[in-house]
Order: structure tokens, then C-alpha cells, then sequence
């Protein structure tokens, strides 16, 4: 093994590997699916005879101790540890439930035979560049694997039981070993001619049987289904074309030879010549059939060795997963039938190495080959800072992502009333809190986030012209802007704050956005030369410096204002006098009323533009959750401000979510528009039929995706990640105290308040 990826099987034999991710073939789009097998077809194609090609499929368990030990959330010491066990508990639940305690990886190892090391090297690279480009066209992402990754999922399949696999280049001059001896088991025994031992495990190799006149591309993934480690290759050998031709004549001659014999017999009988034996006459068709396909179609021939290998902790358990197996082949009309004496043979011929150590092969054509699809449906299970996002309701595996990778961080929440829109914000809302430093601000139009930040010691800001929790519209800090000038940015924040006081279908005159700006260049030269919390504007002073210009068109702006500086609804004419800077921040403005909601909603989206702003200088993320995010999208104000943050937040650390009802609010306009395109996290729980129809044209979701957000229950539905569509399930147990804490139903919120 050389440390780019090269392997030297033999003198002549050298190979490469590409290890490659699965796609949601399963649920795609019929004419996804199509075009799908067609690449694939072409891949198989573009190999010619000398190119010998494996398909590896290795479903490794991973230590289940470690593995669930990577899901605990550690106590800290503080009045949230009860809640950090009851989500561990959740999550490890959620584990055993699944298959996440199996490591599925798919390889494609390709071997030629060249006269030396560069020459192979030059070729395997060419393969390589081609091989790559066909995984991109089918959707896959696929990488060369080097010689030390090649290494470890040797390792890995003599080792079934997790072991850490430890290699570095450097020691193997100092210690005298090969490589080798870093994957070899502690023990290999092949006494039993059909059952071998490997470190303290019990194995057997056995071959598919193809005896069914169709296959179906849903016969890989069900083998490849399964609770416990399985290994399942596919040895694919091109047969050159003229030779493949020459093979498929000199048969139909043979089977033409003996149709004579058995009319010549016929005659000396006395009986019709025409009344041939059926399986003479079958076989005869069907030569003829394959001929014509070899000759007059995109079609080739290939050898193909299809191998399974179970590993099991005693020989009872070794028969039982070798059963469940066969039943998986009888279930397609083939059989799974052991290898006799050939269980070494067979063990080597199951290593990613790209040789084929046993002579029994079934000739199929190239679209027979390509219906074994390499593909399933796509996992969403990252590591490092990925959060729970509920379960993969196909697979039931958990689904772990990390919203941070994506290109494009920000998300959508969307599903008809009841559906479980607030509960999966609360949902998340309690992954960040516990897994995460970062900030969280929350819209909440519908007072129902109170219990949930209340129990995580988080600050609720209920704004109503009868409250006594003031937050100042003209708050600003020093990094409000990419600019040196933070004021040009917080003047466009007063002029759409003045834009909604004036009303009007035209909005604002020119010369009266230009006493507005004039005005606010005035108030913060104060504060903007000794930046203390005292000097720090309030809607008084602008309205004295609107005043201050003596001009009619200031003055109409400063007249307008009246009714929020010394009337009735003066309640945003104060300095903030609540914990903003709170980690947990829940903004409630359903005591707002008509007159004032549209400001509120304008005015927490600036205060939390202004705290994303100081955390990005800090390098921390700020979290955003706007539910009921219609009502943002109703007025142009705010509209046009929400479109802003879902353009601008990324850069600056910001992770906006938006919670809305109908889809329709969020193509009124194309401006609004961009927010879904802007969206590369999009939870789709049960639509509305109409909803339904514009998602599946703008989403390009399948009939089967459709299934899983028609009448569903609560909490489930689609979750699309980037290009990743999956259907999930996010249930959280009704006895937890965090259901309690989140559920919005009201009989349970009265019984929890009871």
C-alpha cells in the first residue's frame, strides 16, 4: 500500500479506491431515478475489459459504550444538569431505536494491470478524474481515498468490533512492519468448510444466486438493511465487446446443434420434429434476445460475482444473520448459497481491494448490472457541533446536523396551524442552548415561549403600552455597520421606523427622509463622542431635532411622532432598562396591539441586528426565531427588513429562522421571495393541499416526499438540508419535563400549570 491510494496487489495488478455517499434514490422524482440508473449505466460502460471494478458496501458496528458516550451532554454544575440528563436520555434513546451504531460506508475500488508503479499511477489517475465526474452527474459525493484511509476500512473489517485503528507511515521503517501487520486480526481460523473465525467473531462468505428473470433496485438496499455488521461486494468484469459477441454466437451454435440432434431423434421416433424440450427452446430465445441487445443497443456484457459476508458473536447468530439474508434473496427469487470450501477465498474476495478470488460469476448485460443501485436514501448524521434534529422516519436513524456548515445557515419552519411548527423552534431553541455558547432571540407574537425561557434563566421583554420592560428603538453600538459609520445603516432603521409612524401608501417624501437623516446625525454626535449608556438617544430627542429645523416637512414628521414621544403610545420613548445581553432573550409582543405591533416587530429585529453585530466581533453566533413570521411579511417595512437579515446575517454569525403558516406569504413579492431562496434549512411538517402543490414545483419534491407532509402528525414531515431531502419524525416524550416546558396545547399547558 503507498501512501497516495495506490495498492499493489500482485507484479501486474495495481488498484485505487473511491469511497462515495449515498443519494435519496429511493424517494427521487421518477425522472430523477431514471437518469440516475442511465449514469450509472454509463459508468458501467466506460469500463472496458482491462478495468476490473468492485462495489463495496461495509456496515461496520461501532463501539455502542463510545459511540452512546458521544451523545452525553456533561453536567455543569448549574440548574439546567436535570435538563441536560433528560436530553441525553432522549438521544440515547433515539440511538438504540436506530441504526446509528452502524457505520454504512459505500466503495468503488477500480484495478488495473500496468508494467510498473508510474505507469499504473498515470492510468489509475485518468480512471479516477472519469470515475468522479460520472458520482457528480448521479448526485453522489465522492473521494480517492489514500493509502492510509484504505488502510483503516481494511482494518475495519477484520476488526468487526470497533477497534481503534492506530497506523503512521513513519513507524513502519523504524519497527520493521508492513502494513499488514497494522489491519491483521488477532486470529484467523478456516478450519470449518463453511464457517471461518476472525477475532473472536464467527464468519461466512456466501454467493447470490441469480435465478429471477427481473431484478428490482431495491434488492441492495435491502440486504444492506440491517441492525447488525454485513459486508456485501460486487465484482464487476467487462467482457470486450467482438469477444462478448463471439461467446453469445458459439453458444446459439451449441444449443442450434443440439436442436438438430433432438429433431433428428424426433424423426427416428416417429414423432413431430417441432416438439423440442422447453428448456431448449427458452434458452434459444434467449441467446438470441441477448445477441440482438449486444449488437443493437447501448449494451454490454459483464461477469459479475455478487458476495455477502455476516460476522456474528457465536455460530447461532452467524446462522440466523445468514438466514435473514437468504430470506432477503428468496424474497426477489434468488438464493443465498454459502461458499463450500472457499471461506478464505471468499473473506479476501470481500476486502476493498479490488480482486476477485472467486470463479463463480453470472454474465448480465449492462442495464442488468446497473439495477443493483449503489444507493439508498441520504443520512443526515454529522459530527463535531451537530445538533439533534429528530429521526430519519425511513431509516429511523437519528438525524445530527450542524446548521453552521451549511452554505447558507438560514432556515424556514412551515406547516398549517398544529402541525408542530412552535414545538420544533422549541425543540431547537433547547439543542443550542445545551450544546452551544452562542445567543438566542426569539419573536414571539403568541406569549408562548414564556415557560421554556423562564426555565432556562432567560430575559422575557413583554412590550405593551401598559409594561413596564422598555427597549429604546435608537439603541445603536459601535459595530452596528460594516463601515466605519455605523450611522448610515441605523438612519435607514429610522427612516422604515418613520415610514410605518407616517402611513401613508407612498411612504416617506424625499425631503422629508432628508430632515429624518439630518436629525439623526444631530442626536448621536453625543453619544457618538463619549459612547456612555446615559447618552444614548431616545424618540424625545428625535423628535426635538425634527422640531429644531423649523422647516414644514420636519415638522410633519415630528407631529406624526407625537402620539409615540408624549401620547398614549410613548411606551418606546425609554432607555432600555431590561437584560438584553441575556443569552436567552424572548421579545413578547402579543399585548402589543394594531397600532403598535408593526413597530415592536420592527424594533426587535433592530435590537437583535445590533446584538448579532457585537457578537460577531466577539466570534460568537447569534441565534434568531421569528415565529409567526407572517406577520413580518405583511407590512413592506418589515418585509424589506426581514429580506435584509436573511441576505446579511450569514456574514455576520447570524442564524435567522422563520416560522409562518402558508408558503403563499413567502412568494407575495419577489423580494419576500428571496427569503426562501436564502433558506438552505427548510422543515416542511403537514400543508395545506395548495401549499403542497407549489412546494413540490419549488422544491422539487417527489410524489413519495408528498406522502410525508400530507395529513401527517405533529412534529413530522420533510427536512431539507442543502441538497438533502429527508422525512423525519421529531417525538419527544409526553412524561419529560422538557415536553412540559414546550408544549403550546392547551389543555396540557393548563394541567402543567395546574
Amino acid at each position: 500500500m503507498y501512501q497516495d491510494g495506490v495498492c499493489r496487489l500482485n507484479q501486474r495488478s495495481f488498484s485505487k479506491c473511491i469511497e462515495f455517499s449515498d443519494t435519496n434514490y429511493q424517494l427521487a422524482q421518477p425522472d430523477d431515478r431514471t437518469a440516475t440508473f442511465e449514469y450509472l449505466c454509463d459508468l458501467y460502460n466506460y469500463v472496458d475489459a482491462s478495468i476490473h471494478v468492485q462495489f463495496s458496501f461495509v456496515n461496520r458496528r461501532a463501539d455502542p459504550a463510545q459511540y452512546a458516550r458521544s451523545f452525553e451532554i456533561a453536567p455543569q454544575g448549574d440548574d439546567f444538569d436535570d435538563i441536560r440528563a433528560e436530553y441525553t436520555g432522549i438521544l440515547q434513546r433515539q440511538l438504540t431505536r436506530g441504526n446509528n451504531g452502524i457505520v454504512k460506508t459505500k466503495y468503488l475500488t477500480f484495478t488495473i494491470e500496468a508494467d510498473n508503479l508510474k505507469a499504473a499511477r498515470a492510468r489509475l489517475e485518468r480512471i479516477e478524474t472519469d470515475l468522479l465526474g460520472y458520482f457528480k452527474m448521479m448526485g453522489a459525493a465522492a473521494r480517492v481515498l489514500g493509502g492510509a484511509e484504505r488502510l483503516e476500512v481494511l482494518h475495519g473489517v477484520f476488526h468487526p468490533d470497533g477497534e481503534l485503528f492506530r497506523f503512521d507511515w513513519k513507524w513502519l521503517p523504524t519497527a520493521g512492519l508492513s502494513t499488514k501487520d497494522f489491519i491483521a486480526p488477532s486470529s484467523l481460523r478456516f478450519g470449518n468448510s463453511r464457517v471461518f473465525g476472525i477475532s473472536g467473531k464467527y464468519g461466512a462468505v456466501s454467493f447470490l444466486q441469480i435465478l429471477a428473470p427481473e431484478l428490482s433496485d431495491e434488492m441492495l438496499a435491502d440486504f444492506l438493511n440491517t441492525e447488525n455488521g454485513i459486508v456485501v461486494n460486487l465484482h464487476v468484469q467487462a467482457i470486450e465487446q467482438t469477444e462478448a459477441i463471439k461467446r453469445v454466437k458459439r453458444k446459439i451454435t451449441d444449443l442450434d446443434a443440439m436442436k438438430i440432434q433432438e429433431q433428428k431423434k424426433a424423426v427416428r421416433s416417429g414423432y413431430d420434429m417441432d416438439i423440442l424440450p422447453s428448456d431448449l427452446a427458452t434458452y434459444g430465445t434467449d441467446a438470441k434476445q441477448l445477441l440482438s441487445k449486444l449488437q443493437t443497443r447501448n449494451e454490454r456484457l459483464f461477469m459479475v460475482t455478487f458476495l455477502v459476508l455476516n460476522m456474528a458473536d457465536t455460530q447461532r447468530k452467524l446462522s440466523n444473520e445468514v438466514f435473514r439474508a437468504a430470506g432477503v434473496a428468496q424474497k426477489y427469487n434468488c438464493a443465498l448459497v454459502r461458499l463450500d470450501d472457499q471461506q478464505e477465498q471468499g473473506l479476501m474476495a470481500s476486502l476493498p481491494l479490488g480482486q476477485n478470488h472467486i470463479n463463480i460469476q453470472r454474465g448480465l448485460t449492462t442495464s442488468s448490472a446497473a439495477i443493483f443501485v449503489p444507493f439508498v436514501t441520504q443520512e443526515l448524521f454529522q459530527g463535531g457541533g451537530a445538533m439533534y434534529y429528530g429521526v430519519n422516519a425511513k431509516t429511523h436513524n437519528m438525524i445530527m446536523l450542524d446548521r453552521k456548515r451549511a452554505r447558507c445557515p438560514n432556515g424556514l419552519k412551515l406547516g398549517t396551524p398544529g402541525s408542530g411548527k412552535s414545538m420544533s423552534c422549541k425543540s431547537e431553541i433547547v439543542s443550542v442552548f445545551l450544546t452551544t455558547p452562542d445567543d438566542i432571540f426569539v419573536c414571539d407574537p403568541e406569549a408562548e415561549y414564556f415557560p421554556l425561557v423562564q426555565r432556562l434563566h432567560g430575559q422575557v421583554i413583554k412590550l405593551s403600552p401598559t409594561s413596564r420592560d422598555y427597549v429604546n428603538p435608537l439603541d445603536i453600538n459601535l459595530n452596528y455597520s460594516e463601515d466605519e459609520n455605523p450611522l448610515a445603516l441605523k438612519s435607514d432603521f429610522v427612516l422604515s421606523f418613520c415610514e410605518l409612524v407616517m402611513g401613508g401608501k407612498n411612504g416617506l417624501e424625499p425631503i422629508e427622509k432628508t430632515v429624518i437623516d439630518r436629525a439623526v446625525q444631530v442626536i448621536y454626535r453625543p453619544y457618538l463622542a463619549d459612547p456612555s449608556p446615559e447618552k444614548m438617544p431616545v424618540l424625545s430627542d428625535l423628535h426635538a431635532a425634527l422640531t429644531a429645523q423649523h422647516i414644514p416637512e420636519a415638522d410633519r414628521v415630528a407631529q406624526a411622532l407625537d402620539l409615540y414621544v408624549s401620547g398614549s403610545l410613548n411606551v418606546f420613548n425609554h432607555r432600555t432598562n431590561v437584560d438584553i445581553e441575556n443569552r436567552l432573550v424572548c421579545f413578547d409582543i402579543k399585548d402589543l396591539g394594531k397600532q403598535l405591533k408593526k413597530l415592536g416587530m420592527l424594533i426587535v429585529q433592530d435590537q437583535i441586528w445590533g446584538r448579532v453585530t457585537a457578537n460577531r466581533s466577539m466570534g460568537k453566533a447569534t441565534w434568531y426565531f421569528a415565529d409567526e413570521f407572517h406577520l413580518l411579511l405583511k407590512e413592506e417595512q418589515t418585509a424589506a427588513y426581514s429580506a435584509e437579515i436573511w441576505k446579511r446575517f450569514r456574514k455576520w454569525g447570524g442564524i435567522p429562522t422563520g416560522a409562518t403558516q402558508n408558503v403563499k406569504d413567502l412568494l407575495s413579492s419577489p423580494e419576500i421571495e428571496n427569503i426562501l431562496e436564502n433558506s438552505d434549512f427548510i422543515t416542511l411538517l403537514n400543508q395545506a393541499s395548495g401549499d403542497r402543490k407549489i412546494l413540490a414545483e419549488r422544491l422539487n419534491l417527489s410524489p413519495d416526499h408528498q406522502k410525508y407532509i400530507d395529513n401527517s402528525e405533529p412534529g413530522a414531515g420533510l427536512l431539507i438540508f442543502e441538497n438533502v431531502i429527508l422525512p423525519f419524525t421529531n417525538p419527544i416524550p409526553g412524561n419529560t419535563e422538557l415536553y412540559k416546558i414546550m408544549t403550546t396545547r392547551l389543555s396540557e399547558v393548563v394541567e402543567g400549570g395546574a
